[in-house]
């Protein structure tokens, strides 16, 4: 394989491999690249249908991020250089492959160990969130930013997010707030915590275990390496977590506008609320509209279902959304001054997005 994605495979003390896929282009913060995502697809099909596999780690490479979202730039030049047909065709490819390729993370065979070292947002979060051991450092940086580029929470967000206590994945959606891995573990988006000096010491102690044991065990004993090389000095305290009943009563409601309305007058001291209620203010109203209601509705939904609904979504905000105005003004002139559709009244609009552009969806069986 070639850059920027490294395979390898190490062996076990007991005569098995380990296989470490590394993000490896540090420059961008290891931003996810339909070829990186094809090539991770690639790869983990291959070690799934390999017996001598027998556990998958997944980092990042440099000191900065595990992953900091998706390469989002392209979508901006095809925009200008291409046809709307041909536009449609890469935002189907480069959604639908991210989407099958999170999800089958989340249904991955074999034990996957992510570790969330540093930056992981939007897509990195795609990676991060199925994985079936998440890790977190104390450098561990995390936000679902996409309300500020046009977007809207996808990668499964949808589901999620609308699991997390309380409105905390409603405002973490809507704000794009960051938190970290204490937040993480807290939110039931992360699992264990090491020191992120201790990664190093990850590959040689899991190629030292006895992997003979059945699939219950191999897990089990994952889980007590982990455990034994726990985060020391311990993580930093939570920035989301401790704002609960704040973030819930000012999530309160059953309408976007009346939360919003509550949020853009309330009297806030603290300063993080304060900037994320700015961030809410300043993103999409397409996005905002987006997120509430894939909020409520994947709460009713499959993993499967809601990725369905987020490849339309996605692939609809590039073509008449908000999403390649939201780059212009975010990656490519800078000027942090887009130019926002207004959200329409009633729900026709709304459903639009939800309706595949040509033909069938490829994610709906």
């Amino acid at each position: 394989m070639t850059e920027p994605v490294k395979a390898s495979l190490h062996p076990s003390r007991d005569g098995h491999r380990i296989g470490v896929l590394t993000l490896d282009s540090p420059a961008s913060l290891n931003a996810l690249s339909l070829p990186m995502i094809q090539a991770l697809q690639r790869v983990l099909d291959r070690w799934e249908q390999d017996p001598t596999v027998v556990c998958v780690l997944l980092q990042g490479a440099g000191e900065k991020a595990f992953c900091a979202g998706g390469d989002i730039r392209s979508f901006y030049y095809r925009r200008q250089e291409e046809s709307e047909q041909a536009l449609f065709g890469y935002a189907r490819d480069f959604f639908e492959q991210e989407y099958r390729l999170d999800h089958h993370i989340h249904r991955y065979a074999k034990p996957l160990i992510c570790v969330a070292d540093g930056i992981c947002m939007g897509g990195g979060i795609g990676l991060f969130a199925g994985a079936g051991f998440r890790v977190v450092t104390e450098k561990s940086l995390f936000a679902m930013p996409e309300v500020t580029i046009g977007l809207y929470p996808d990668v499964g967000a949808s589901w999620f997010l609308s699991r997390m206590p309380g409105r905390l994945g409603l405002w973490l959606g809507l704000t794009g707030a960051r938190f970290n891995g204490a937040d993480a573990i807290g939110l039931g988006l992360a699992d264990h915590a090491i020191a992120s000096g201790a990664r190093a010491e990850l590959l040689p102690r899991l190629a030292a275990l006895s992997w003979s044991a059945d699939a219950d065990g191999r897990r089990d004993q994952i889980d007590r390496l982990l455990g034994s090389l726990c985060a020391s000095p311990p993580l930093p305290a939570p920035v989301i977590l401790p704002q609960q009943a704040r973030i819930d009563g000012l999530m309160a409601g059953r309408t976007l506008r009346g939360v919003l309305d509550r949020l853009f007058d309330a009297e806030l001291d603290e300063a993080s609320l304060v900037a994320a209620r700015e961030t809410c203010r300043g993103g999409s109203p397409i996005s905002r509209a987006i997120l509430w209601r894939q909020y409520w509705q994947a709460r009713r939904q499959s993993l499967a279902e809601v990725f369905a609904d987020e490849l339309a979504l996605s692939v609809n905000c590039v073509l008449k959304g908000d999403f390649v105005e939201g780059v212009r003004a975010l990656l490519i002139d800078k000027d942090r001054s887009p130019r926002w559709q207004a959200a329409q009244p009633g729900s026709d609009w709304l459903d639009a997005f939800y309706r595949w552009p040509e033909g069938k969806n490829p994610l709906i069986p």
